[in-house]
């Protein structure tokens, strides 16, 4: 496809329409109410792809975490430091940020490993793995698929995705050092005529000490 845009270009077009066709997304909203209870006073977050900052960084925020959102829309980041002024938000990219081993208590991972290569994914994943804590979380959630490098339209945007079937990033996380708590499969129609219905996987884990 000539004309794909990137992860970048994608959410920069996409901006505040993103937040309001996944608005109360019920997987989501349930993840949050999991995790917020399980964090200490002050917890540090990292939430990547944190797009607008809501609901993910603003309910953190809330909860009195320290919570860092990176993404790679300028727009989104813009978004994002003006709704949520509670969080720090910074353009970054997963696969390139720095990070210092074990120093977030969670990470929030909705659906930002979609736009990129299989390698990538799996790279990050064992990126995100070296960055929580011992006894922190992992709450993600994906379009699970076995699928490389294929070309979609989304949202009225050609984009190239790659992914893993629900079973594999069950097995990777396990393999990366988590104990997956909780998962499930679930279908979400967007709020949006450009979106049909979304197989989504959601996981919580913990890090083994």
């Amino acid at each position: 496809m000539d004309d794909q845009v990137s992860a970048a270009e994608l959410f920069d077009e996409l901006g505040a329409h993103y937040e309001d066709a996944f608005a109360g997304l019920p997987g989501q909203l349930a993840a949050l109410d999991w995790l917020v209870p399980r964090l200490p006073a002050g917890a540090r977050v990292l939430d990547i792809g944190s797009g607008t900052g809501r609901p993910v960084a603003e309910r953190l925020a809330a909860a009195g975490c320290e919570v860092t959102g990176i993404d790679v829309s300028p727009a989104m980041v813009e978004l994002a430091r003006d709704r949520v002024p509670g969080a720090r938000f910074e353009l970054a990219d997963v696969r390139t940020y720095e990070a210092p081993r074990g120093g977030f208590d969670a990470v929030c991972a909705f659906f930002p490993l979609l736009v990129m290569s299989r390698p990538d994914v799996e790279a990050s994943l064992e990126r995100i793995a070296d960055w929580v804590a011992p006894g922190g979380h992992f709450v993600m959630a994906t379009v699970p698929a076995d699928i490389e490098d294929v070309d979609i339209v989304w949202m009225g945007h050609k984009v190239r995705v790659s992914s893993l079937s629900a079973d594999d990033y069950l097995r990777r996380l396990d393999e990366l050092g988590f104990e997956v708590l909780h998962s499930e499969v679930s279908t979400y129609q967007p709020a949006s005529e450009l979106a049909g219905p979304e197989e989504h996987l959601f996981c919580y884990a913990s890090r083994r000490g």
